[in-house]
């Protein structure tokens, strides 16, 4: 299990996005941290074949990114922004969904039936989409994100608009589906890479600055982050 990235460029209009990546990814989570507007969203739609590179290779599990049916199979992807119909019930978009992923249609229900358990939403199964809270929408792009069985989870800015409860819940359950296979999460907040990642990159404008431990990671922050109390 991993995601090999060699030399990826990414050029929209007269902006180059991606800049020499070259990254390894082995299987567990691992973080993608920059600030917002550096390329990490676009990095993702590229691993998820939504957008082409302009030069480079990928390789995820052996198989080349131009393989794009193939890479699909394998692929779950939960972007920053995502909806479906909004007076769809969960159960119903789901369903929906896994149609459109031509699964058959008693796997469709066995499938729906254990995503909704294992991301507690089995309460909320008849509840129109537009109803939900913003957490509960998370955890729902998390359930279609699984429905093909995926051993690559690519997830955007998962905890962006979340409380701290939603935040830990979220936590726990990308901890639990981490198993065998490889969870990317992009991210601008440090902490959630510090929450779940054993290792991660940090992208800086378009260009990979560093790759490695959490606890490398931290190191480097030694003596360049400090507190203050200021009097309101």
């Amino acid at each position: 299990m991993e995601i090999k990235i060699e030399h990826l460029n990414k050029t929209y209009g007269k902006r180059q996005i991606l800049k020499d990546i070259s990254l390894w990814i082995p299987a567990g989570i691992y973080g993608l941290l920059g600030k917002n507007g550096t390329g990490k969203s676009t990095l993702l739609r590229i691993l998820s074949t939504l957008s082409e590179p302009d030069s480079g290779s990928v390789q995820i599990n052996g198989i080349d990114i131009s393989q794009k049916k193939e890479i699909r199979r394998i692929i779950g992807y939960l972007p920053q922004e995502f909806s479906v119909y909004p007076n769809m019930s969960v159960r119903m978009a789901l369903d929906y969904l896994g149609i459109l992923s031509e699964l058959p249609s008693r796997e469709r229900r066995e499938r729906i039936g254990s995503l909704l358990k294992l991301v507690n939403l089995e309460q909320e199964k008849d509840t129109r989409f537009k109803n939900l809270s913003g957490g509960m929408k998370r955890r729902f792009g998390i359930a279609q994100a699984l429905l093909n069985h995926p051993k690559v989870l690519l997830v955007d800015e998962p905890t962006a608009g979340l409380d701290p409860e939603e935040r830990l819940r979220f936590y726990n359950l990308l901890a639990e589906l981490a198993g065998d296979r490889i969870i990317l999460i992009s991210t601008h907040i440090a902490a959630d890479l510090q929450a779940v990642c054993a290792n991660a990159a940090v992208l800086f404008d378009g260009r990979i600055i560093f790759s490695g431990s959490i606890q490398e990671l931290g190191k480097l922050g030694e003596g360049k982050v400090y507190s203050a109390s200021v009097r309101l």
